[in-house]
């Protein structure tokens, strides 16, 4: 399976750079995966697709202010830290910006934390040390750590989390959740559809493009993921009456089909490393709710394991053709 197999070319006009206004204003391709048809509607009418008895699981996972200013110590030189990954209280693996910040190098953060470097992790990434926890001072500390291929600032930094958003700890968004708005939720839970959640802390290694020429011999990223007894009772009830098992986003993918890896829905919590490609059969997922996604990216292979590689990519360019908005603060597409 060749990694140029995934690739396609996209106008940067069509990489969105703001959210849509309200949430649920974002457009909406609704593909059958059975005949290929297509529909082109509106976010907010997603309540037309769904039916009573289907179970929406959505990732509660909230995004960190990860990215923080900081200065070199001794001298004073600009630096910067991009939280990936809390580890414990007082460790996260984090990307490093500057000069010579190897292991025993010493950060200082605006509120007096000092950070240590601790280990080369490769690349730029690093297992660093403060001395103290961050989690009460990163509201204050730090900034939304929002894509390279978003240029414009983020005026309002609720757009760049979920309304259901809960527990901390993503370096990225599952964007998949950001066109819901509370009313539609409830207008949806009115219909019958009912809700439920599961949780994986996003990493920013979900967006980088597979840079292998054979796709097979990429090392998937690992991301930390949690599916409850409770939510594992909803899938199993939901589907032994009929129901769908609706997923938002990939995020919400990945934590399903690892927690039923062992041929068996089951309460799960620890780290994914299940990399879904083409040729995947998929054990819970029904039908997904996703963003358009990156060329050459891990998520792309996802999307065209669930749906079949030509027909995504035949989607892709008439969303492109009908100007479309892509990636984080792009359009939606339902896949059923």
């Amino acid at each position: 399976m060749k990694t140029a197999d995934f690739d396609y070319i996209l106008p940067p006009e069509r990489i969105a750079q703001h959210p849509a206004e309200p949430r649920d204003a974002s457009r909406l391709l609704v593909l059958q995966r059975a005949s290929g048809q297509r529909t082109h509607t509106t976010f907010s009418y997603l309540l037309d697709f769904l039916k009573p008895g289907d179970l929406l699981v959505m990732n509660r996972s909230r995004v960190v202010p990860a990215r923080i200013a900081a200065h070199k110590l001794p001298g004073g030189g600009k630096a910067e830290l991009l939280l990936l990954e809390r580890v414990d209280e007082l460790h996260w693996k984090a990307l490093v910006g500057g000069k010579g910040l190897g292991p025993g190098k010493q950060l200082q953060l605006p509120n007096r934390i000092v950070a240590t470097v601790e280990q080369d992790l490769g690349g730029a990434q690093r297992l660093v040390a403060f001395s103290q926890p961050l989690d009460a001072d990163l509201p204050d500390l730090g900034v939304m750590p929002l894509p390279p291929y978003i240029h414009a600032p983020l005026a309002d930094p609720a757009r760049y989390q979920t309304v259901y958003a809960q527990e901390p700890g993503s370096a990225a968004a599952p964007t998949a959740g950001l066109h819901f708005t509370p009313e539609l939720l409830d207008a949806l839970r009115a219909k019958g559809v009912s809700t439920a959640s599961v949780l994986l802390h996003v990493g920013l290694d979900t967006f980088a493009p597979v840079t292998e020429e054979n796709a097979e011999e990429h090392v998937i990223h690992t991301e930390w993921c949690q599916l409850s007894a409770e939510t594992a009772a909803q899938i199993t009830a939901a589907k032994q009456a009929g129901g769908r098992v609706v997923a938002v986003g990939t995020t919400s993918v990945r934590t399903l089909e690892t927690a039923a890896q062992g041929g068996r829905l089951a309460a799960y919590q620890g780290r994914s490393d299940l990399f879904i490609r083409p040729g995947y059969e998929f054990q819970m997922v029904d039908a997904m709710l996703t963003n358009f996604h990156l060329p050459r990216s891990t998520l792309l292979m996802l999307v065209s394991a669930f749906v079949g590689r030509e027909l995504i990519l035949q989607t892709y360019q008439e969303a492109i053709a009908q100007e479309y908005r892509f990636y984080s603060f792009g359009d939606a597409m339902l896949i059923v």
